[in-house]
């Protein structure tokens, strides 16, 4: 699930700013958790959507991204029709199916590198406790790049061994996986090293 990474665009939401982007996201978040309006939270959902098909990304990639997380709301409104109520099911389903639409439409129209730059910004007030901004900045920008890498590489395993008509089996999978993923972490390491990142 490589729900919101990054989508080159010209929409609306492309040219807003990374800071309004996110400082609207945090409003639109405590105005879902404050209202207690069923029916204000239910309307929430199809304006999301639209401003999640608004980031231009092409339909079938983003219903596509949608999968994962439509099973987990599906798994939540179970849990809440044998532990609760039906009524209390729709309402926390639709609080995070709209937090998950606009937060996948605020990373589909944000660089990583913009990101990066708004945490290692919010991040300055704390240079004199020893927090070193960039260097967060860095690793939250290596760690939203390597989802698509992960899941890159775990395609090119699935295919490898399909290609030799292995079934799947998620020990074959997981163990090559990782060794790769380990090797690429230690290569970029090295990389940054050579380039005289300070430690």
């Amino acid at each position: 699930m490589t729900i919101g990474l990054y989508h080159p665009g010209h929409s609306p939401l492309h040219r807003l700013s990374a800071g309004t982007k996110v400082a609207g996201l945090l409003v639109a978040s405590l105005a879902l958790f404050l209202i207690p309006s069923t029916l204000v939270v239910l309307l929430s959902v199809p304006v999301s959507f639209a401003i999640y098909l608004s980031t231009g990304a092409p339909f079938r990639q983003l219903m596509a991204q949608l999968r994962g997380p439509a099973i987990l709301l599906v798994l939540v409104f179970i849990f809440h029709l044998l532990f609760g109520s039906v009524a209390d099911g729709v309402l926390v389903v639709a609080r995070f199916a709209s937090l998950i639409l606009l937060a996948s439409a605020v990373t589909l129209s944000t660089p990583i590198s913009e990101m990066a730059e708004l945490v290692e910004w919010g991040l300055q007030p704390l240079k004199p406790i020893g927090v070193n901004p960039e260097k967060v900045g860095l690793a939250i920008a290596l760690a939203i790049r390597f989802v698509p890498l992960i899941s890159e590489e775990f395609r090119h395993i699935r295919e490898a061994q399909a290609a030799r008509g292995l079934a799947a089996n998620p020990l074959a999978l997981i163990v090559p996986l990782v060794i790769r993923t380990l090797k690429s972490a230690d290569e970029l390491a090295d990389a940054i090293e050579a380039r005289g990142y300070e430690r």
